[in-house]
């Protein structure tokens, strides 16, 4: 053998080890089982007010316990036995009777004799009681048909599949952080602990909790200690599932309790569904009948003012009605007959008595009510269409009327412009009481114009009894305001011209005309806007800060500049023009002599606070304030 070879060739010393830490593991399972097994029994004794068990393979050798918890669990009596046996015989037909009742129930016991139990063959011992538990206490739990142990695993996992930090796999590892045994608590009495507020770090802590709780508020017994589930490498599975199987019985009455009231509760929605649906159809019904009355109510008591506006609005509202509200209780009448129908066959399905709707609601009394708006909408559509054509005939009627009377009151005010005759002063007279006769035909234009735009809206092209559009006045009377206006200015520059001096005053006149040109809506007045574009035609631009205050000024705090106040300011600015010595000299006051200035002398003499914000970043820094007069040279051309 080489020396490679020997370095493979575990030592008798690891070996041992190995063998050593194998036989402690097992010792360590068969002490965790030895002491559930003998809380197990303890706690099935106790029925009895038997001794507690203190070293389980010695107390049930001589067969009394054994005897007793059999026929505790299996219900039933073993006959008579040695109740204080001394002698070995003794013992061993005690536990052979033991023995025989389990085979009895269906238990196969193989390579378990009753002297093994009366020697205290642990394993064996350990063994039996174990199959003992499986028979009477784990057999029973049936999941889907699954074995004992995969049904018990199946309700472990179905009942705390909502908890999202467990995850039952096994009855060893998934058990050491004590949070499966909380949840199954939580799951079934959520009152007894709060899950979402544990720790879920605190592996001990949740373990205890849970053992505790169980124990003081569901009656299950603390078959484990907490150790023997946190801190085993791996927890001894038979000993997790005697313990988590009192959890399964503790817990399945009230699940057989849910289970019926899930059937009550399923019976009570279906005969609540029904009730509700069975409301909701009479209330819908009835909603449906009560507004098909309200439309027709409406409808008949309706009345039209006369105009083809009103008409025509009348008839536009009744085409949205027909397109919109319409066509919604058509959509509501179809879901109710559903609806009635539904409750029908949910009915018959669960074989319950059906449904007759209340008088007035019936599927008859809605079908009537339904032909009934149907009968009425006919007529209202009759009546509106009646009233239109009446409307029509009317609009034309009248538009010819006005329109040939406006018309012939523009010939005669023609023909007495043509014919003015006299002196001057006369016939300014005469002109200005053709104006007065023109005045109130503006106001009869818009009445005719009204009356136009009815007959365009009613679609009204052609009209017999007039020659006249609106737009012949229109343009009629233009010619005619506007033959007036030159008539007057005529007689009037007449006027001037007889009386005419050598005095001609041009800047007044360009000012005048400015302001003339930019009063757009002839107010005789100037808005701000209006204000500041006649200035720039003049070439006088202010920056938007500076306008404000002017405009404000001249305005004398108004909202627009009069003609006598823009011809007084015209005049103000253009009699004082400030030079740039003049503004030198300025500064240098307000600067107390100095060659600069700063924020604090603007401010001193009230100078606005834009304008300095405007100034301190428009001059340049010059010692602990601006250099105004750099400024001046750069503004001021040479």
């Amino acid at each position: 053998m080489d020396r490679n070879s020997l370095m493979f060739q575990p030592s008798e010393a690891s070996m041992q080890v190995v063998e050593d830490t194998a036989l402690l593991m097992d010792k360590t399972w068969e002490s965790v089982q030895c002491k559930t097994f003998a809380k197990w029994l303890n706690n099935k004794l106790s029925v009895r007010e038997l001794p507690t068990i203190q070293s389980l393979f010695q107390d049930i050798a001589d067969g009394v316990l054994l005897i007793n918890l059999l026929e505790i669990i299996g219900d039933t009596t073993l006959g008579r036995y040695n109740r204080n046996p001394k002698l070995r015989i003794q013992k061993v037909e005690n536990v052979n009777k033991a023995l025989e009742f389990i085979k009895f129930r269906g238990v196969n016991l193989t390579n378990i004799g009753a002297e093994d139990i009366v020697d205290q063959n642990s394993k064996l011992i350990l063994g039996m009681i174990w199959t003992i538990i499986l028979r009477f206490t784990i057999a029973e739990i049936s999941e889907e048909g699954l074995t004992a142990k995969e049904g018990l695993l199946l309700w472990c996992q179905r009942k705390t599949e909502p908890y999202d930090d467990v995850n039952v796999r096994d009855f060893t590892y998934s058990w050491q952080d004590g949070l499966a045994f909380c949840a199954l608590i939580h799951r079934h009495r959520p009152d007894l602990l709060d899950y979402h507020s544990l720790d879920k770090a605190d592996r001990h802590g949740n373990t205890a909790l849970a053992f505790e709780v169980a124990e003081r508020e569901l009656g299950i017994a603390k078959l484990l200690d907490v150790e023997d589930v946190c801190d085993m490498a791996k927890p001894d599975e038979r000993s997790i599932m005697t313990y988590v199987a009192q959890y399964f019985h503790a817990f399945s009455s009230l699940d057989k309790i849910e289970t019926a009231g899930r059937r009550v509760a399923k019976f009570a929605e279906v005969v609540q569904s029904v009730w509700e649906m069975a409301n909701d159809y009479e209330r819908r019904a009835s909603q449906l009948m009560n507004d098909l009355g309200d439309i027709q109510s409406v409808w008949q008591n309706s009345s039209f003012e006369g105009t083809y506006a009103d008409a025509k609005q009348q008839s536009a509202e009744f085409n949205y009605y027909k397109n919109t509200q319409k066509r919604t209780w058509v959509a509501e009448k179809h879901e109710i007959d559903t609806l009635l129908g539904n409750i029908q066959t949910k009915l018959n399905t669960y074989n319950l008595n059906p449904y007759n709707p209340p008088s007035g609601l019936t599927p008859q009394d809605l079908d009537d009510a339904w032909n009934t708006l149907l009968s009425s909408e006919g007529e209202r559509r009759r009546t509106i269409n009646e009233q239109i054509r009446l409307i029509k005939e009317n609009l034309t009627m009248t538009f010819a009327n006005q329109a040939n009377e406006f018309q012939n009151e523009l010939d005669a005010i023609s023909t007495a412009l043509t014919n003015l005759s006299g002196d001057l002063e006369s016939q300014l007279e005469t002109v200005q009481q053709l104006s007065a006769r023109v005045s109130p035909l503006s106001s009869s234009l818009e009445d005719i114009k009204d009356i136009d735009e009815q007959c365009r809206e009613a679609g009204i092209e052609e009209n017999d009894y007039t020659v006249y559009s609106a737009d012949d006045l229109i343009f009629d009377l233009d010619l005619i305001q506007k033959a007036i206006a030159k008539k007057r200015s005529f007689i009037e520059n007449q006027v001037v011209s007889r009386n005419m001096t050598n005095l001609t005053p041009a800047q007044l006149e360009e000012f005048e005309s400015t302001f003339r040109y930019f009063d757009k809506d002839n107010s005789n007045t100037l808005s701000a806007l209006e204000f500041r574009m006649g200035l720039e035609s003049l070439g006088i631009v202010y920056q938007d800060e500076d306008f404000e205050a002017v405009f404000e000024y001249v305005a004398q705090g108004g909202e627009t500049v009069t003609f006598e106040q823009f011809i007084g300011f015209m005049v103000s600015i253009t009699e004082d023009q400030t030079t740039p010595e003049q503004l030198r000299e300025a500064f240098r006051a307000v600067a107390g002599e100095k060659d600069y200035v700063t924020e604090v002398d603007l401010k001193m003499t009230h100078v606005p606070g834009p304008v300095i914000e405007y100034l301190t970043q428009s001059m340049p820094v010059k010692h602990d304030g601006y250099d105004y007069s750099q400024y001046l040279d750069s503004v001021f051309t040479n």
